[in-house]
């Protein structure tokens, strides 16, 4: 069953699609970001600086249940895209059975494997006695939390890859207003530290998974499928998983390149290194939020055009995501650039900061504007069926760059160099990403098959 959305991506106007599907994604994933932020705030503020820099330290491993979910998200997301071009019911039919059995065996898996492996990771970066405590209540808490923040990610993937982003919106919207609320009620009022703000994160994803339920139960889906289902079929799961792959890497990657980078604070950097690197970090997520939501509009208007065979509404698609998503970008960055301190103060509001610490923030956001072709690359691969490309760059960019230049730059030039080191490799992975896709996109263009002509097409 086509819905509205569906039929503005296969035959509507290229710019009214793009701003349909991507203002409700934008102002969704703008949200999340805010909150990521404001749990900053929160801690900075009503905590101190030590239980910011305890709660950036495990922030990579609260960026493996991101990665588990978008896995599963991403995966599901593209793949059931595609069977909407295709109008494959069938296999729509079996989608959730494997989504929840994924969902199931990653959460526990993640939880057990969290827990087990945590004092060791805190023991790895140097973590001292205050604020290993907080480390260590910040992310036990948001562990047992792990199914709902891996079920809420994938269940609003797949409602987004129907090509329903107001409804995915709202969802999200619901579930980290909630959050927010919670946070100001157990750490303002009730004084429950860092825990407060973990429990508040665990039970705004509850909320999200629950509207994903209720919206399947009530038969709002434009698919149908038996959503309590735990039944796996070993091919729609391999597709799933291989669709998926690339996202999961990312995040796994990601979280290397933090510990990495944790260490490299930690070993040759002070204390106030961390936090800093910390509020800096969140910062930078928040201007990227926007991106994201382009990112989550791009996958369905790629997947569904790709997969009914409109190839050049897909380079089209591809192209004015990417253009729009820098244009966003600008205002943001220019502010950053001329009001660093202001910036910056928002969650260190008592630390004086330096020239170099003004270099560092700049070097940090500096490319900001042409980080979206990044992004939007890796959504276009696994959104046409081809996952490799973004998996390959993705574990180049960390093992052969990314990696060896956070250990050696640092322990030869200073912390600095973290941030100087991490502008010039992105700049260069932005050059060779452009380069691979638009070639790509030439040749798909090529194998479009010409419309017969008819009346709607008149």
């Amino acid at each position: 069953m086509r819905n509205n959305e569906q039929t503005l991506i296969l035959e509507g106007n290229i710019w009214k699609m793009m701003w349909t599907l991507s203002w409700p994604a934008i102002v969704a994933m703008v949200l999340y970001g805010l909150n990521v932020f404001i749990d900053g705030i929160f801690v900075g503020q009503f905590i101190g600086e030590t239980a910011l820099g305890g709660i950036t330290l495990v922030y990579p491993i609260t960026q493996i249940l991101n990665g588990v979910g978008t896995l599963i998200g991403v995966g599901a997301g593209s793949y059931l895209s595609i069977l909407i071009g295709k109008k494959d019911f069938e296999k729509q039919h079996r989608l959730m059975g494997n989504v929840n059995y994924l969902i199931l065996i990653s959460s526990a898996i993640v939880t057990v494997l969290g827990i087990i492996t945590m004092p060791y990771i805190l023991n790895f970066l140097g973590a001292k006695e205050a604020e290993y405590a907080y480390s260590k209540d910040y992310i036990t808490t948001v562990l047992f939390g792990s199914i709902f923040w891996i079920a809420g990610l994938a269940y609003n993937m797949i409602v987004r890859a129907e090509g329903r982003m107001k409804t995915a919106a709202f969802m999200m919207g619901t579930g980290l207003v909630a959050n927010v609320i919670l946070n100001y009620i157990f750490v303002a009022i009730l004084h429950w530290g860092v825990i407060g703000i973990a429990l508040g994160t665990n039970i705004g994803m509850l909320i999200y998974t629950l509207q994903f339920i209720v919206y399947m139960a009530r038969k709002k889906a434009s698919f149908e499928s038996n959503y309590l289902s735990l039944k796996r079929v070993h091919d729609d799961k391999k597709q799933i998983m291989s669709l998926g792959f690339p996202s999961l890497l990312m995040s796994v990657m990601y979280v290397i390149q933090m510990f990495v980078i944790m260490y490299s604070l930690k070993t040759y950097g002070v204390d106030s290194d961390v936090s800093f690197y910390g509020a800096v970090f969140r910062l930078f997520n928040l201007f990227l939020t926007p991106i994201y939501g382009l990112m989550r509009a791009l996958q369905p208007a790629i997947g569904i055009n790709f997969g009914a065979g409109h190839y050049k509404r897909v380079s089209q698609s591809f192209k004015l995501f990417a253009f729009v998503a820098a244009l966003i970008m600008l205002p943001f960055w220019a502010v950053a650039m001329l009001k660093p301190d202001f910036m910056m103060h928002m969650s260190l509001p008592d630390r004086v900061f330096t020239d170099i610490d003004v270099s560092n923030f700049r070097f940090m956001l500096g490319l900001c504007p042409v980080l979206p072709a990044i992004f939007m690359a890796m959504t276009y691969w696994p959104a046409v069926g081809n996952a490799k490309p973004a998996a390959i760059l993705g574990i180049s960019r960390q093992l052969f760059l990314y990696i060896p230049a956070m250990l050696i730059l640092p322990k030869l030039f200073g912390v600095s160099w973290l941030y100087k080191g991490s502008f010039v490799i992105d700049l260069a992975i932005i050059v060779i990403v452009l380069t691979m896709v638009l070639k790509e996109l030439k040749v798909l263009c090529t194998k479009e098959k010409p419309l017969a002509v008819n009346s709607n097409n008149l």
